[in-house]
């Protein structure tokens, strides 16, 4: 499996391209649809799934603009998805202007467990704290894990918001932590780290 990170938007948050047999995902679509599709295009590959760690604006932003080209789900917990519909409002408050934001209409809900979207075989880890419906997954054959805002290089996520719970981050940083340490951690911003280097 190959993987691409693509720092996008102000925030520069991090999607990742994830690419197998001509199939590919996408996890937390971010900023700027028009690229990822031309991206998406270019390396002539079908998306397949879409995936959210967490509901914050930074992270699906492009994902109802993608499903206006393609009709592709996008996989977030239940819980967050209070974020999801007040979208636009959140983003034009942490970006200070009005950004041009089309609300994602098919979503299907992660739950805990293994799971599969067509090639894709990785396990859904319940990672709460920074936001309710917090995700992590873990690819087993690649032991990489994709953490969004719980756990980056060197810091963690933030629990000042209204609707975070520090004691849920710490729990969730435990079972982030009890994966096999040279597991590859792909954070939702900033540089890829590994388990024993953040433990």
């Amino acid at each position: 499996m190959r993987i691409t990170a693509y720092p996008l938007g102000q925030l520069q948050t991090n999607c990742y391209l994830l690419v197998k047999n001509k199939e590919c995902i996408l996890i937390d679509p971010a900023d700027d649809a028009s690229f990822l599709l031309e991206e998406i295009s270019r390396q002539n590959v079908s998306l397949v799934g879409m995936l959210a760690t967490h509901g914050h604006f930074d992270h699906v932003m492009a994902t109802g603009e993608i499903q206006l080209s393609l009709k592709i789900p996008l996989y977030i917990h239940a819980k967050d998805i209070f974020l999801i519909e007040r979208l636009g409002e959140t983003a034009k408050y942490f970006l200070g202007y009005e950004p041009h934001v089309i609300q994602p209409t098919i979503l299907r809900n992660l739950q805990e467990g293994e799971f599969q979207i067509k090639n894709f075989k990785f396990k859904i880890t319940s990672t709460p704290g920074h936001t309710p419906g917090g995700c992590s997954f873990y690819f087993f054959d690649e032991q990489a894990v994709f953490t969004g805002d719980t756990l980056f290089r060197k810091g963690i996520g933030r629990t000042d918001l209204s609707y975070s719970n520090e004691q849920d981050l710490q729990k969730s940083l435990q079972k982030i932590f009890a994966l096999p340490e040279e597991t590859v951690v792909y954070p939702g911003h900033g540089e890829e780290t590994v388990i024993m280097n953040e433990k």
